[in-house]
């Protein structure tokens, strides 16, 4: 596949989910199979999701790297889904993916999510 194949699906995603209600999204391609997307996604009611990824899509896509940070209204963290490395004295089975669930110092074991999934558990 292609980033660019990645930066549209992406793009299709943020533009048909309904509890979407604006995104400005920006997308860097680094190479035929890698790139970095960075921004906001405005939901209807007022929280905000901030997102980023790092991408490789030679064979699937692999997040090398990303950040899904989904905020109330108020500004307060619901979650954050994260790979970055801060987490390995407590031996997390995902490790290095994670997710904050309602605090910083909430961690919990998850999987690395789909920005699909992301979208769905912000939309709820």
């Amino acid at each position: 596949m292609r980033i660019e194949v990645y930066f549209r699906q992406v793009h299709d995603a943020l533009e048909t989910c309904p509890a979407v209600q604006a995104f400005h999204v920006a997308y860097d391609k680094r190479s035929t199979h890698e790139g970095f997307i960075r921004g906001e996604v405005y939901f209807v009611g007022g929280s905000i999701l901030h997102l980023r990824e790092f991408v490789d899509v030679e064979t699937t896509p692999d997040r090398l790297t990303y950040v899904h940070q989904y905020m109330d209204p108020s500004q307060r963290l619901v979650f954050r889904y994260d790979n970055t490395g801060h987490h390995r004295k407590r031996n997390l089975s995902t490790y290095p993916h994670h997710k904050h669930d309602g605090s910083e110092d909430n961690v919990v074991v998850s999987p690395a999510p789909t920005l699909i999934q992301v979208l769905d558990e912000s939309s709820s």
